[in-house]
């Protein structure tokens, strides 16, 4: 079984010497307030890239015999490592054929674009990642070119191995924990590798989005597991199997793994750039979401969190936000009863709602011959604990239709 060679990482970060960013490793003062540790970032969201894919993607094409990659490489992606990519074939004049869903959002097709230039083709096709990657694998063979993995790769990972390196050279502490982003496993596997050999002594802990646990479910049972169904909402660690490669690594090499809910995720997001002008993706804020489950055990220590990557869509931002108060259990939506009479809406404002409760979502359909008719309402809470009290002024004044946030089959179209 294939073992990471630090040989390799070396050789794999001279090959990345002015291509890739030596991402800054920074104490962040507010995290380590909240937790009484010293807390580092490890910035790879400010590659040129956003991510630190360029890393494996330009080591891996780096690798690939001259013959061979005169014919070009193909990958699948449903971003970022798409972009490494795209950059990757722009620096070394290499034709690339890159294959994304279909639904990928303009932002991320543009960005690949932008950075491929002529050398790169984005091709749109099928409703989801994998049925991205299986169109790729079936060109690649068709046209006899070079498939680069976005994880399940031994040169992707030693590529994305360098952060490694890079943190173990940047840093002037011991380092007792580090948090690693898991989506297929290729930069845990890489850095993970690094540590075991230089730093045995660091706790290493993985973190995956409670949506897509392909990793945890994995170790789980022993065998690298495929997931019937994943929450595609954190789209660059949304996976259904991981790498058998890295599968296999992170077995050896974690301590743990964490999940955590998309809308801690969310919540992460708006605070890092509230609190600190640090925008990152939902794959770039699990490690600093993880932090909570952890906030006992780090008390006191040195801790690095890997930031991954930033390729945030601006058109994310009210869905980031719901999902952020949804979580936090401030936001509920329900189906309200309205008498149709003249004033029935100021009397639930007025004895229902509390002082600090506001109405976020209004539909009414009104039926002539009904006595009630229904309207679906969100209301935004003053806190979390008034939800029981306000569910009862609902029924008491009879307006309580039914709760929908435990709904997901009508809630999905709320949200």
């Amino acid at each position: 079984m294939y073992k990471v060679d630090l040989s390799e990482v070396e050789a794999a970060a001279k090959r990345l010497e002015n291509v890739a960013l030596c991402s800054p490793l920074g104490l962040n003062e507010t995290q380590s307030r909240k937790y009484g540790a010293s807390v580092y970032f490890k910035r790879e969201d400010l590659q040129q890239v956003r991510s630190y894919k360029i890393r494996g993607a330009y080591n891996k094409i780096s690798t690939i015999p001259s013959a061979d990659l005169q014919k070009g490489v193909v990958c699948a992606s449903a971003g970022n490592h798409a972009q490494g990519v795209a950059y990757s074939c722009a620096r070394k004049k290499v034709k690339g054929m890159i294959f994304m869903p279909t639904p990928t959002p303009k932002q991320k097709i543009a960005q690949v674009k932008m950075f491929g230039g002529d050398y790169v083709e984005v091709i749109l096709v099928g409703d989801t990642f994998d049925d991205a990657s299986q169109q790729a694998r079936d060109y690649c063979k068709a046209n006899a070119m070079i498939f680069v993995h976005p994880f399940d790769d031994e040169k992707v990972i030693e590529g994305q191995a360098t952060i490694g390196l890079e943190i173990l050279a940047q840093s002037k502490v011991g380092i007792d924990y580090l948090f690693l982003p898991v989506g297929g496993g290729g930069v845990a596997s890489g850095v993970s590798s690094v540590f075991k050999a230089l730093s045995p002594k660091t706790k290493i802990i993985g973190v995956e989005p409670e949506g897509a646990p392909s990793m945890s479910t994995s170790l789980a049972n022993g065998v690298n597991t495929t997931l019937d169904e994943v929450e595609k909402f954190v789209d660059g660690a949304s996976v259904k199997r991981v790498g058998d490669l890295n599968f296999h690594i992170c077995k050896k090499n974690l301590n743990q793994m964490a999940t955590v809910h998309e809308g801690k995720i969310c919540q992460t997001i708006l605070d890092m750039y509230n609190q600190d002008a640090i925008v990152v993706e939902p794959a770039g804020a699990m490690t600093v979401a993880a932090l909570d489950d952890y906030s006992e055990e780090i008390r006191g220590k040195n801790v690095v969190c890997l930031v991954s990557g930033s390729n945030n869509d601006i058109t994310r931002t009210e869905e980031i936000k719901e999902r952020a108060l949804l979580h936090a259990g401030v936001k509920h939506y329900f189906v309200v009863r309205f008498p149709q009479r003249a004033g029935a809406l100021r009397d639930f404002i007025d004895k229902v709602l509390g002082p600090n409760d506001d109405i976020t979502h209004f539909e009414y359909s009104k039926k002539q011959s009904r006595e009630n008719a229904p309207a679906v309402v969100g209301i935004e809470l003053g806190s979390s604990g008034e939800l029981n009290a306000l569910i009862e002024r609902m029924k008491a004044f009879k307006f309580y239709g039914e709760y929908l946030n435990d709904k997901p089959d009508l809630f999905q179209f709320l949200v």
